[in-house]
């Protein structure tokens, strides 16, 4: 086993493993906020490494009788990753502004009383 394979394996696992942990957050974060938090960050980093995997497996197939359609494979899997991560955070921020304009509050919000101490000391 070379060592090309070896990353492909190794790719591939990690990608697997975020992609998992990202679909896991959708049942375990208590609300939009955390949820959307928890798959963009974790599926986003699984497919890049998913994509590393494409790309190497890429590498290591291109031959002179395969022609260069392996090589396609890893230029289009680039331009996939360029198209995900640009639209995954940006469909996670408009899916969270879309929420906050609605009302959706976190479900474990933080107040700050300090602010509204000062506000009240500078209205005395």
């Amino acid at each position: 086993m070379g060592i090309i394979q070896i990353l492909i394996y190794v790719c591939l696992g990690i990608g697997v493993t975020f992609n998992l942990l990202g679909s896991l957050a959708l049942f375990r974060f208590p609300d939009v906020y955390t949820r959307l938090h928890g798959a963009t960050k974790c599926t986003t980093f699984g497919t890049v490494f998913m994509v590393f995997a494409v790309v190497f497996y890429s590498i290591h197939s291109h031959s002179a009788a395969a022609g260069s359609r392996y090589i396609v494979l890893g230029v289009h899997a680039l331009i996939a990753l360029a198209a995900l991560l640009l639209t995954n955070p940006t469909g996670a921020h408009a899916i969270a502004r879309a929420a906050h304009r609605v009302g959706i509050m976190p479900k474990f919000a933080v107040v700050d009383r300090l602010a509204e101490d000062e506000r009240g000391r500078a209205d005395d």
